[in-house]
């Protein structure tokens, strides 16, 4: 790893340490009032899915929205505002920084926040007694991934535009259809027939398949491979985009 990518990394952590007591609170909250809400309160009249108890069958699905959801938040505004606000990146451009030092900084800064709020959900959801061991083994990984996984292109996106109307859209029209639809509150099956093939273009949908199997201890060798490789196109893919868009805003 190039040490300027642990600088950039570095400086985030710095910058998110006035930050983390305020975010640390909403990472223990959000899980207790999702899983009192949802888990208990839709699992009272749910009762099972699958032959799995609804609140253990929920908890996954609603760990890896949460990644989800923090990879593409973290990576709309905090962007945007290096290039127009603060300046960071622009700053940056006169060190010997790089620009995929730039971006896999800011990446490597995603991921451990994932992970801190990762730990937290855990934290709750083993005293709801939600968590089995296979689910806390495998969330760190596969939440971890598919937080970067979305955060790679959303950077992308956000290094290219200009005006955060922008961010209204991406919110209304593709995070919150993927949360809702990729069988985070309901199995896939129950969308309507046209929909279900549409689902599976989210990485939500597949960090959730991945972490259900895991929790339950059932997860097929062909099928995590699979799951792991298309969140893996999204991240090698959006790496890509992010590093032309960095290159591009910074060239202007």
């Amino acid at each position: 790893m190039a040490p300027q990518a642990v600088t950039v990394l570095e400086r985030h952590v710095k910058l998110y340490q006035r930050l983390w007591r305020a975010s640390a609170f909403s990472f223990f909250i959000l899980p207790i009032l999702f899983l009192v809400s949802m888990g208990w309160g839709v699992g009272h009249y749910v009762h099972t899915i699958g032959g799995h108890d609804y609140l253990r069958w929920i908890a996954p699905g609603l760990l890896a929205s949460t990644a989800f959801q923090i990879g593409a938040n973290e990576s709309t505004y905090g962007v945007l505002s290096e290039f127009k606000w603060v300046g960071g990146i622009h700053a940056m451009r006169s060190t010997p920084v790089r620009v995929p030092d730039m971006v896999l900084g800011w990446l490597m800064y995603v991921l451990i926040v994932t992970e801190v709020a990762t730990g937290a959900f855990l934290i709750v959801a083993w005293a709801f007694g939600a968590v089995t061991p296979g689910l806390a083994i495998s969330a760190p990984f596969i939440a971890g991934l598919v937080s970067v996984a979305v955060a790679a292109p959303t950077t992308a996106f956000s290094a290219a535009i200009d005006d955060v109307d922008w961010f209204l859209l991406l919110g209304r029209f593709l995070i919150l259809p993927a949360v809702l639809f990729s069988g985070v509150l309901f199995p896939v099956s129950q969308l309507p027939v046209f929909l279900q093939p549409l689902s599976y273009f989210s990485p939500l949908t597949h960090a959730v398949i991945l972490l259900r199997d895991f929790t339950f201890g059932n997860p097929p060798l062909l099928s995590a491979a699979g799951h792991a490789a298309y969140l893996l196109v999204w991240l090698i893919a959006g790496w890509w985009l992010a590093n032309r868009s960095f290159r591009r805003r910074l060239d202007d």
